[in-house]
């Protein structure tokens, strides 16, 4: 039998593909399609996270069929697969929550399985919703294999009596009718006009902080994740990603090569300069262990505290992502980041261009008001900071943007789950100058470190936001605004203080300090400690409990995976 050469791109397909002996594999390949000649050409993964539960995924199905055609207009063979999803939006304040960071995870690693699995030369990832945007470039980074990722973009705005909507508007509509401030049909009305389409939640929530993440990371096509899900130019980025990564795989252009400690400063800038999600700070450090950079969290605090705000956006400001695409795009915040010498102009990206010529060819739209000169920004630091003190020893993170409290002292009114305080919100039981705490909502402790938007939205919605505090070893959604503080570490779980917290007890928090402390004799907090045990855990068996047995520290970015450096193959 003769056979012809090996395609040299075929650098690990043709493990799979080539040979007598593969005459089996082929055999299978062939009954769903494939000829010879797509089986001679190298083969590109294109992962996508579709899933019929939410919005933020809805149109990857569609955009794969742009990627194979650029792939295949550029001499490769997709073959499209699908991992999960798990809606943060839909699953809010409920015990499915548990499973969103989990699905980080999981995403990664069935990335991973399939990509390894069956050979692939090359790799798009196209994500959306939260979890799925950091899970692609973790999967990337741990592959090494030429790729990059897409993000199917955001949703357009709702609109209603003239205003935009996004999601978070319903959130807070909850907390206003549950305070007896609009009645039920003003709630349906929010609920029905909010979510108009596919696509990813609206403002600046941590879909899009990743999104713009990852392209400052450089892993993402510059000005394609900001085109809205619904724009007609979204196929042709597709398209165009679909023939960058044959490009990569010709000229050996891997990840890692991409995503340097340079492209994560600039990221991290990105996610300050915008006021971005909270939980970018767990999912950097997450990919950064995949990609073997060193990071840490009070690398997030030295960043954001030096990186203005100069981005006017929804929660903490007026604009949805939308706003900002029709604005320019990503490349307003980078041309200001570099103009006040916050960046690293010289990193690149994987479509060959650096992150100074990406600025620079940046065209603003006229009288555009989404981002603003870094000579007069919205405020002059970023919008996260990391607290420590005997409440976090091992780092907190707090939540700047949308307003200007940098002190509070205040009483503890403690809640071992979510759905307790949010029942307490709802009845009116929280109080000006309270210090709401939640805890067993860890990493561990959950498991899985359910955000707390349901809370957080009631607490706005009850208008609280500027006379409470809420702390927590749980994490944030990124719609999330006012003065929070998560990722406590160590986690109540694992026996960290917020443990031992009694309602009553006055808490400090100082950002100007970086402190967040329990105001009580430390004798008296050590005779709380003792014969403490861990209670015992929620689940005792399945993807939960063996998530809360391996699972590391928020300060470490909540990894299950020890990220050792080099590729896989």
């Amino acid at each position: 039998m003769s056979m012809q050469p090996t395609n040299p791109l075929k650098k690990h397909s043709a493990e799979m593909t080539d040979g007598p002996s593969r005459a089996p594999a082929r055999a299978m390949l062939k009954a769903i399609g494939f000829t010879d000649e797509d089986l001679a050409k190298p083969i590109i993964g294109v992962a996508t996270t579709w899933i019929e539960t939410m919005p933020c995924n809805y149109n990857q199905r569609e955009l794969a069929k742009y990627v194979k055609e650029g792939i295949r207009e550029a001499g490769g063979t997709p073959m499209e697969f699908n991992t999960i999803s798990v809606s943060d939006g839909v699953t809010m304040g409920t015990e499915g929550m548990r499973g969103s960071l989990v699905s980080r995870e999981v995403i990664t690693d069935s990335i991973e399985v399939v990509a390894r699995g069956h050979s692939f030369d090359g790799l798009v990832v196209l994500v959306g919703c939260d979890k799925t945007l950091p899970a692609g470039a973790m999967a990337l980074a741990r592959l090494n294999l030429p790729g990059l990722a897409f993000y199917n973009g955001s949703i357009a705005p709702g609109h209603l009596d003239g205003k935009d909507l996004t999601v978070l508007d319903v959130f807070e509509a909850v907390g206003a009718h549950g305070a007896g401030k609009i009645d039920d049909a003003r709630l349906k009305a929010i609920e029905d006009a909010a979510c108009p389409g596919a696509g990813a939640c609206g403002g600046q929530f941590t879909a899009n902080t990743m999104a713009m993440a990852l392209e400052f990371l450089g892993i993402s096509p510059a000005g394609a994740n900001a085109v809205p899900a619904v724009s007609k130019s979204k196929a042709d980025e597709a398209r165009k990603a679909g023939r960058l990564v044959m490009e990569l795989l010709e000229q050996d252009i891997k990840p890692r090569d991409i995503m340097t400690r340079d492209a994560f400063e600039n990221a991290i800038a990105g996610v300050a300069a915008t006021a971005g999600s909270t939980n970018a700070v767990l999912h950097m450090l997450a990919i950064a262990r995949e990609a073997g950079v060193e990071l840490s969290i009070d690398d997030f605090d030295t960043i954001s505290w030096n990186t203005p705000i100069v981005a006017d956006m929804k929660p903490g400001g007026q604009y949805v992502a939308e706003d900002l695409y029709n604005a320019g795009g990503y490349g307003l915040v980078s041309k200001e980041i570099l103009a006040g010498e916050r960046g690293h102009a010289d990193a690149v990206n994987v479509d060959g261009g650096t992150f100074g010529s990406i600025a620079s060819g940046v065209v603003a739209t006229a009288d555009q008001k989404v981002v603003v000169s870094i000579e007069k920004p919205i405020k002059d630091n970023g919008g996260i900071a990391i607290l420590r003190g005997n409440l976090a020893p091992d780092g907190c993170v707090v939540k700047l943007a949308g307003h200007d409290r940098n002190y509070h002292r205040g009483p503890a009114k403690v809640f071992e789950r979510e759905e307790d305080c949010f029942a307490a919100v709802q009845a009116g039981q929280i109080k000006p100058d309270d210090v709401v705490v939640i805890r067993y909502e860890g990493p561990v402790g959950g498991p899985g470190m359910r955000e707390m938007l349901g809370v957080t939205a009631a607490i706005v919605g009850a208008g609280l936001s500027d006379d409470v505090v809420l702390i927590t070893d749980g994490r944030f959604s990124g719609a999330t605004h006012g003065f929070m503080v998560g990722h406590m570490a160590p986690e109540a779980a694992l026996g960290g203080n917020i443990a031992f917290v009694r309602d009553g007890d006055p808490i400090i928090l100082d950002v100007v300090a970086r402190r967040l402390d329990l105001d009580i004799p430390a004798d008296e907090l050590a005779k709380r400690k003792e014969g403490w045990a861990a209670p015992a855990p929620r689940y005792t068996t399945g993807v939960f409990a063996k998530y809360a047995k391996s699972v590391s520290s928020a300060s470490e970015g909540a990894i299950t995976s020890p990220g050792l450096p080099g590729s896989i193959w």
